[in-house]
């Protein structure tokens, strides 16, 4: 078949040349003639066979690469970029991890679209080389980007963006963006936000909390210094600013050990999951109780936790991903700071 073959003008229509131009691409891909990644001819190709003028098929590939039907490559051309064209609108999810916490922030997200949005899950597990290379690949297939920016340095600690990092964030047109878990101060208004303050978050919730945890004589975190997924920095900056400021004893530990020193008296944070189930355990052999002897906050909520009376403090991880789906449903991006609770259960 001649690469000019697929496209259909009839030149006595009152159809606009520009929409048949459009219709014979659209056309053909439902038919399969065109498939993905498939070559369609240049703008000077078309006009030249069809006697159009080039403003006519410049206004056809326009209104196709705002649709994300075709992506212009500099240098090479004009090639089909998405052949679902019963999907109104197409997002990527980008996240640093595969977790409960964040796929719970997916389905969210995706129950709170509905079935006209077609949504591709992508990890960059804290890489930044890989993160910048998704972006680099894909950001012309997507109508929205919504991404999750943590990252990790060569110690495996969290790290903030770097400028590498922000040059690929920012090659994301605003209108298309949203930031999510992570206030990125430097981003344009255009593009929408939900984030959580760790550090302001982790101070407030525990002085909700104040007048229980007073009881306890030191308050340890267990806040895993290094990781392959490493946690916020301010998780720790917020909860020794309420140590200070209430006068609190404190102490910060990597992990919750085999054959730990526990003490009646203690107050323990947990952020792993791993640590919070070790410690459990170990209170029970020693036939601590929960909430008297010693005290246990686990950092993020889960049903689990719920079940088992385990006090939390945590975001609202259903109102991250239902508030962003809202930004892309009503085409009017936000900044949002996203609710994060102090839960008090049994343990404490």
């Amino acid at each position: 078949m001649e690469r000019l073959e697929y496209i259909d003008i009839n030149t006595e229509s009152r159809i606009p040349k520009y929409k048949q131009v459009m219709d014979s691409v659209i056309n053909s891909i439902h038919k399969g003639t065109l498939g993905m990644g498939e070559k369609i001819p240049s703008i000077n190709e078309v006009s030249e066979e069809y006697l159009l003028s080039r403003d006519t098929v410049e206004k056809a590939y326009g209104l196709l690469k705002e649709q994300n039907i075709i992506v212009s490559v500099k240098g090479k051309g004009y090639y089909i970029s998405k052949t679902d064209l019963s999907v109104k609108i197409k997002v990527l999810f980008l996240i640093n991890k595969l977790s409960t916490y964040k796929m719970r922030i997916f389905n969210s997200f995706v129950n709170s679209l509905g079935a006209n949005v077609d949504v591709d899950l992508d990890i960059y597990h804290c890489e930044p080389l890989v993160f910048s290379t998704i972006l680099k690949n894909k950001k012309h297939l997507y109508d929205h980007y919504v991404i999750m920016p943590h990252f990790k340095n060569e110690n495996l600690q969290h790290m903030g963006c770097t400028d590498e990092i922000l040059k690929a964030i920012h090659s994301i047109p605003k209108g298309k963006l949203i930031i999510m878990d992570r206030n990125l101060k430097s981003l344009s208004k255009e593009a929408g936000r939900i984030y959580q303050d760790f550090t302001e978050d982790i101070y407030n919730a525990l002085t909700a909390g104040l007048e229980k945890l007073e009881k306890y004589k030191k308050i340890i975190l267990v806040y895993p210094s290094k990781g392959v997924y490493p946690y916020p920095q301010g998780i720790v900056t917020g909860f020794k600013r309420f140590c200070i400021q209430h006068d609190i004893d404190y102490e910060i530990l990597d992990e919750i050990y085999d054959s730990m020193e526990l003490q009646l008296g203690d107050l323990y944070i947990t952020i792993e999951e791993a640590d919070l189930v070790n410690l459990v355990k170990q209170s029970r052999d020693r036939h601590f109780k929960l909430g008297e002897d010693i005290g246990i906050i686990s950092y993020n909520d889960t049903p689990l936790k719920e079940l088992l009376g385990i006090t939390v403090i945590s975001t609202n991880f259903k109102n991250m991903g239902e508030e962003a789906a809202k930004m892309i449903l009503n085409n009017k991006p936000q900044e949002i700071k996203n609710d994060f609770n102090f839960i008090d259960r049994f343990s404490v």
